[in-house]
C-alpha cells in the first residue's frame, strides 16, 4: 500500500472560541494538520450508551477540529460524531455483530481501508489493535498510536513489536510506568472530555453511585458492602452483556440487591449524567490498576466527588480532600463515605474544566503530532 504525505502551510488557523472549558482565544501557535484518526469497528463514535474509548474519541476528533485541524474520523458508518471540520469516514456501515466483537476478521479489514482512506494525511492516530502492525514498516503519513489497556501479555508482545517505529501514547503515569523495558512509551496524554455536555449540580443527592461494567474488577460487591456499612443508599448503573458480567451479577451481585441497593441496568449519556449530578459521590472501589478511570472525571464534571482505592490512575485523578477521597480497604472507605459532605463540589468541577477537559486534551495531542512530524534538533521521538 502506497502512501504519500502532504503539509499544506497555507491552511488557515482557525481561533478557538472561550468555552466554560477553560479554552482561551488564541491563534494555534503551529500550522493546522490534516489529522486521520481510527477508532476500533467494536462501539459508534460517540458511544449511545456504554463505550469509554469511542467517548475520548469523539472528544478528541472534536476537540482537534476546534483547535482548526481538519480531522478525518475512521470509524463505523453508525457513528454521530459531529462538528465542523471532523469528516467521517467508514468501511462496514455498522459496529460489528456480537458474535464477531474483538475478531481479527473484522477488525483487519476495517483497518486496512481506514489507512487506505487516510493516505493523504499529515498523522494518523490509531486506536486499534492491529493498525500499528500494518503501520510499522509505513514512513508516510506519520502513525502514532495509544494504549487504552493494560500491559498485558497481548498488548506487551503487540507493542513490543512496533516499539521505535510506531510511537506510543499511555493514558496515565500509571499505566505507562508498567510498561516493560521492550516497550517504548513517547508521551503520556489524560484523558478529557467535554464538560459541557455534563451538567454541574451543585447540590448532590442523598445517594451514592456505581457506574462501569458488571465486573470484580470494578470492586461492585465492595461498593455495595461500603453503601451498607455507611448507612446509604447505592445506585449501581453498569453494563452486563457478556457472560462473564451475567455470571457475576447472577451470583454475587443480585443476592445483594434491595433494602436501599438499586441495580437500573446500562444507561445512556443523559441518564448517566442525572444519575451523577444526583448522587453524593461517585463510589469506585476498583480491585484492579485501572489504566485511567474516565468515570472519575466524568463524575468531577457532574460535581461529584469520588470515593476509589488508590489504584491505577486513580490518584492522578482524585486529590484527596479537594475532589473526594482515596481508601485502601473497604473499612477505610465507609468512614470517607461519612465525609462526602465536606467536599466543595464546585471544585470538582473546576478541575474537571481544567485538568481534563476537551480543550487540554487536543492541545497536548497537537503538541506530540508536531513533535512527531519535526522533532526538535537533538531531539529524538521515538
Amino acid at each position: 500500500m502506497a502512501f504519500s504525505r502532504s503539509i499544506d502551510l497555507s491552511l488557515s488557523l482557525l481561533c478557538r472560541s472561550t468555552t466554560s472549558s477553560g479554552w482561551k482565544d488564541k491563534m494555534p501557535a503551529d500550522p493546522a494538520l490534516n489529522i486521520g484518526i481510527v477508532a476500533p469497528p467494536w462501539v459508534p463514535v460517540p458511544p449511545p450508551s456504554y463505550g469509554g474509548t469511542e467517548l475520548i474519541l469523539d472528544a478528541l476528533a472534536r476537540g482537534l477540529a476546534r483547535q482548526g485541524h481538519n480531522v478525518q474520523l475512521f470509524c463505523t458508518g453508525d457513528s454521530t460524531c459531529s462538528e465542523p471540520g471532523v469528516h467521517l469516514r467508514w468501511h462496514f456501515d455498522q459496529v460489528a455483530p456480537n458474535d464477531q466483537m474483538g475478531s481479527s476478521v473484522f477488525e483487519l479489514p476495517h483497518t486496512d481501508a481506514a489507512y487506505e482512506a487516510l493516505s493523504e494525511c499529515d498523522i494518523i492516530h490509531d486506536h486499534t489493535l492491529v493498525g500499528p502492525l500494518l503501520a510499522k514498516n509505513i514512513n508516510e503519513p506519520k502513525v502514532v498510536t495509544t494504549i487504552h489497556g493494560p500491559f498485558n501479555h497481548t498488548f506487551v508482545d503487540l507493542y513490543s513489536r512496533t516499539s521505535g517505529q510506531v510511537p506510543l501514547i499511555a493514558i496515565s503515569n500509571d499505566q505507562a510506568k508498567r510498561a516493560p523495558s521492550r516497550v517504548d512509551v513517547a508521551q503520556v496524554i489524560h484523558h478529557g472530555i467535554d464538560t459541557d455536555r455534563y451538567e454541574y449540580n451543585p447540590n448532590g443527592g442523598d445517594y451514592l453511585l456505581c457506574l462501569g461494567r458488571m465486573d470484580p474488577d470494578k470492586g461492585i460487591d465492595h461498593a455495595i458492602n461500603i453503601a451498607r456499612k455507611a448507612g446509604i443508599d447505592l445506585v449501581i448503573a453498569a453494563k452486563m452483556r457478556v457472560s462473564e458480567e451475567k455470571n457475576y451479577f447472577d451470583n454475587v451481585i443480585k443476592p445483594l440487591l434491595g433494602s436501599g441497593i438499586e441495580y437500573v441496568g446500562e444507561v445512556d449519556h443523559a441518564t448517566k449524567v442525572e444519575l451523577l449530578g444526583g448522587s453524593a459521590g461517585l463510589l469506585n472501589p476498583i480491585q484492579w490498576d485501572e489504566p485511567f478511570g474516565l468515570v472519575m472525571i466524568e463524575a468531577l464534571a457532574c460535581g461529584t466527588p469520588v470515593i476509589a482505592t488508590p489504584r491505577g490512575a486513580a490518584p492522578e485523578i482524585v486529590t484527596p480532600n479537594q475532589t473526594g477521597f482515596l481508601g485502601r480497604d473497604d473499612c477505610a472507605l465507609v468512614k470517607l463515605v461519612n465525609d462526602i459532605s465536606q467536599i466543595d463540589r464546585s471544585v470538582c468541577r473546576k478541575t474537571a474544566e481544567t485538568r481534563f477537559s476537551m480543550g487540554r486534551m487536543a492541545e497536548q495531542h497537537t503538541a506530540f503530532f508536531h513533535s512527531v512530524l519535526a522533532p526538535s534538533p537533538g531531539v529524538v521521538v521515538v
